[in-house]
């Protein structure tokens, strides 16, 4: 199969329709590329508040995204029918009936006309301005979804940063892990993608970077993004020998897209050079305190 990852630049329409017409755009192009699963970025939603007219103010822009939230997964999910693809839809602010505060939720969507809302992920640990400045909280918790392209788990952003939730979605079955990220410097890009490689490394698995990219001084938010799309594996048997299997042009838009083949992560756990998905537990017990 094909997987796209996009770096996503963030606009401030003024017309649902103008927003629905670049989603298609988006859409549009990476099927015909033939990618059959599409990954877009960590708070690509904020472009809803825009439409609200409360961008421009950060609590204001929360509840605005979410109140159009629910339309947007809508859209993709026809997209998703229409072109037979899996997206995983941008990531955004969602206020639950349960909740005081929004939690930063990402769906992911399929051809299925039956069930087009598969699963949605919500992000786990919160940034220090999402939870000092943005009062966004975690949500619920991780979990691995069942596809006919494989087993995915969803590590938004900053979860990409912590070993120990790849390993759990690793030792339920994931073989491909999704990182949709928002950084506002290229330490931040780098941070996310630093970790991405090593929850390749480590878990021997697939793991799929999607950034924004460029200004969006409309938001205060998301005013800055920067990064570049990347698609990486273990460096070790089948993959590449630095595991970068696709890699974009730091703040170049568009999309970045990989051929992966899912007997190749089978067969780089059983028979690769090293064995670290295996050997995992073994490390584990070696770190625990005497």
């Amino acid at each position: 199969m094909k997987i796209a990852a996009a770096a996503y630049p963030l606009d401030a329409f003024q017309h649902w329709s103008d927003y629905a017409a670049k989603q298609v755009a988006w859409v549009r192009e990476a099927a015909t590329a033939g990618a059959d699963l599409l990954v877009f970025p960590e708070y690509a939603r904020m472009e809803l508040a825009a439409l609200q007219g409360a961008a421009h103010d950060l609590e204001a822009s929360l509840h605005a995204a979410s109140d159009l939230a629910q339309k947007a997964d809508h859209l993709m999910a026809d997209l998703a029918q229409g072109y037979g693809v899996h997206i995983l839809c941008p990531s955004g602010p969602v206020f639950d009936e349960d909740r005081e505060r929004p939690v930063n939720r990402a769906w992911l969507v399929g051809p299925d006309p039956q069930a087009p809302f598969i699963a949605y992920q919500d992000k786990q640990v919160m940034t220090r301005f999402e939870r000092e400045t943005w009062d966004v909280t975690p949500g619920d918790p991780l979990e691995v979804i069942e596809t006919p392209l494989g087993r995915i788990g969803v590590l938004i952003c900053y979860d990409a940063e912590f070993p120990l939730l790849a390993r759990r979605l690793a030792e339920e079955g994931a073989e491909i892990l999704l990182v949709p990220s928002c950084t506002d410097s290229a330490h931040g890009y780098h941070r996310v993608r630093i970790g991405a490689l090593a929850r390749a490394l480590e878990n021997q698995c697939v793991v799929v970077q999607s950034p924004t990219v460029g200004d969006a001084p409309w938001s205060p938010a998301v005013d800055e993004n920067v990064g570049a799309a990347g698609i990486f594996g273990p460096p070790d048997l089948g993959f590449p020998e630095d595991g970068i299997l696709a890699q974009g042009a730091l703040n170049e838009p568009g999309w970045v897209i990989a051929e992966i083949d899912r007997a190749a992560i089978a067969r780089v756990r059983a028979e690769g050079q090293v064995l670290n998905h295996a050997h995992w537990p073994e490390s584990a017990a070696r770190a625990e305190m005497p």
